[in-house]
């Protein structure tokens, strides 16, 4: 079942828009365009009911990253995350 979330892709301002085009399947474009006409013939009161829309429609989580074992650059010769500690004593003949 679909839930209705702020997109985090197609977004212009909060992404509400791009949320309710996802969910109902249609171009995001065309509720902006709807979105605009309501609030014009409305005298602002869609720009209430975006602002609403913002507080009360959760966002999408972020898109989940698959992560290596080891990052592919070297520093040193050594890969990241295969360095190792070394202690070394101070010289005590000094």
């Amino acid at each position: 079942m679909k839930e209705l979330k702020r997109s985090r892709t197609d977004r212009m301002v909060a992404g509400v828009c791009g949320g309710i085009g996802e969910y109902l399947d249609i171009d995001p474009n065309v509720i902006r365009l709807i979105w605009v006409v309501v609030t014009v013939f409305t005298v602002g009161t869609g720009i209430l009911a975006y602002l609403l829309a913002w507080l009360v429609i959760p966002e999408e989580a972020p898109p989940a990253t698959e992560t290596e074992p080891f990052e592919t650059t070297a520093v040193s010769g050594v890969p990241a995350g295969a360095e190792t500690t070394i202690e070394i004593e101070p010289d005590r003949n000094r």
